[in-house]
């Protein structure tokens, strides 16, 4: 797969370019969100090969989103993995993500799951 699309939902600025560098380096296509943006209609406009979100994003719940997006047909088999400070893998697993990365989180932990995430559809 030639430069895999990743669809970056995060709120953090810094760790949005820290990211976006990061994945760049590694031979990604990156996508950066704005923090409140319509992350399922954004998953629809650019159909990315995953989803990387973060579970607390400024005023939307990645829970929530990740749920809507397996509940909509268009959007069901999208590649998901969450982030997050607090230990909510199971949580995460639970309503349909494909992979969960705690924070903070090594550069080469991010690109294995990504790339596990990637080989196992």
């Amino acid at each position: 797969m030639p430069n895999p699309k990743v669809l970056l939902a995060e709120d953090d600025i810094t760790m949005v370019s820290l990211l976006t560098t990061l994945l760049k380096m590694e031979g990604f296509s990156v996508i950066a969100l704005q923090a409140d943006e319509n992350i399922p209609a954004a998953v629809r406009r650019e159909s990315p090969d995953i989803l990387l979100m973060d579970v607390h994003l400024l005023h939307q719940s990645g829970l929530d989103i990740l749920e809507e997006l397996r509940k909509s047909e268009d959007t069901r088999q999208t590649r998901v993995v969450m982030s997050s400070g607090a230990n909510v893998r199971d949580e995460c697993v639970k309503r349909g993500a494909n992979g969960f990365l705690m924070k903070p989180y090594m550069p080469d932990e991010l690109i294995t799951i990504l790339k596990q995430t990637l080989k196992s559809s």
